[in-house]
């Protein structure tokens, strides 16, 4: 099965993945596999057809959209594990089974055997690892994915920034990184990366003026002066003036933006970062106290105003989780009532301590955040978070525990 998929891959369009998915799955006894993938929001689960999306159901009548809230797929993808579906008139057992591209949570596959037994779990977690490598790998140059993964139009801003940022997740054993941007569709001049090198994880976020396509630009900008500057071996004390003097040369002092420049070293839990104007970053540790990184904040990138850049740093504990967030999550109001940081803290405490993945927290803290504020942001609101787990890298640790879930839950 896997051998057989594995030398179609390489010339394999992203609309034929669901017929030759099942074309080799059914002689290893996984019969009628379907691919359901999330939507942007991560609301729904939508099946791939390999005929185009847009509809709840298909032509045949076939369900081809379900929520993640409230529903058996909807559970496999929230936890990262196999959830047994209803036994099929003909005797076989039904499956749903997590989609996961290392802790990036890609959708769920539906499929049934004729038995239940360790042998058929780990096949089918065989199955859905290749699958989601095979998703991952044609989705950047597929419109029909992007479609698929959307449920309206999204304007030319959000366009670029979707385009732009990293996957919302990722794990490698020493730490976990999750991010959420709302309003998904008309995001504007928010952004966020981060990145690796060596026992370096180098994590920013920046804010720029506005809610345009021009904030758009500045922050597309302002994210790729920082990477290159980075990449050229430019110290994080010096990369907040490389952006801004890039800002600067482009638009003069009439686009500015605001951010976090950090670089956690893994090896030694010391977390170093820059503020360029903007709100300080958020330490929870032990899963119950929060603390509030202060640094003396250097003026906006691209203002232009001399002041000086303060670099601090701050010793991590294993297991400690460092967010970083723009003011659309704390400042914005409805009804004249903040969300506010406490809300927000306590959110992620309290999600915390009900076990739930890094990126599953997440999820749902968006969709309070959107239900507080009647699902009209008048700002953009993101969040970058990312958890130590410890100096030492695990490379033991399955993709479902990195992303919160133990190993014996991943396999029932």
């Amino acid at each position: 099965m896997l051998a057989g998929l594995l030398a179609e891959s390489h010339l394999m369009a992203f609309e034929v993945l669901p017929s030759r998915v099942a074309e080799h799955a059914a002689p290893a006894g996984l019969h009628d596999v379907s691919i359901y993938l999330g939507d942007l929001q991560r609301r729904v689960l939508r099946r791939l057809t390999g005929h185009g999306q847009d509809a709840a159901q298909d032509a045949c009548g076939n369900v081809t959209e379900l929520a993640v809230e409230g529903t058996v797929a909807g559970r496999a993808y929230q936890y990262g594990r196999i959830v047994p579906a209803a036994t099929r008139e003909d005797g076989r057992y039904g499956w749903w089974v997590p989609l996961l591209d290392g802790t990036e949570r890609l959708g769920v596959l539906h499929m049934a055997t004729a038995g239940d037994g360790g042998d058929v779990r780990e096949d089918m977690l065989a199955l859905a690892s290749l699958v989601a490598m095979l998703v991952v790998g044609s989705r950047d140059t597929s419109d029909a994915y992007a479609r698929l993964a959307r449920s309206r139009p999204m304007n030319v801003a959000a366009e670029m920034q979707w385009t732009l940022i990293p996957p919302r997740t990722y794990a490698d054993g020493r730490v976990v990184i999750a991010a959420a941007m709302e309003p998904a569709y008309e995001v504007g001049g928010d952004a966020y990366d981060y990145a690796t090198a060596g026992d370096t994880v180098h994590l920013s976020i920046f804010d720029a003026m506005g809610h345009d396509t021009a904030a758009g630009l500045t922050a597309n900008l302002a994210v790729g002066a920082c990477r290159n500057h980075r990449r050229q071996g430019t110290p994080l004390e010096d990369l907040g003036d490389a952006v801004e003097q890039v800002l600067l040369e482009q638009f003069g002092p009439s686009r500015y933006v605001t951010g976090i420049l950090a670089d956690l070293d893994t090896a030694t839990g010391m977390l170093t970062w820059v503020n360029r104007g903007h709100h300080p970053p958020v330490v929870i540790r032990d899963g119950r106290w929060t603390t509030l990184l202060r640094c003396p904040p250097a003026h906006p990138m691209g203002t232009d105003l001399h002041l000086p850049t303060t670099v601090c740093r701050e010793q991590l504990q294993p297991g400690d989780r460092l967010v970083l967030y723009t003011d659309g999550i704390i400042e914005a109001r409805t009804r004249g009532e903040e969300f506010g940081l406490t809300r927000f803290t306590d959110f992620l405490i309290r999600h915390h301590a009900d076990g739930l993945s890094v990126p599953e927290t997440l999820r749902r803290l968006t969709r309070a955040h959107l239900r507080h504020h009647n699902n009209r942001l008048q700002d953009d609101a993101t969040i970058l978070l990312c958890e130590w787990l410890g100096p030492r890298a695990d490379k033991t640790t399955s993709a479902t525990s990195l992303a919160g879930v133990p190993d014996t839950a991943a396999h029932g």
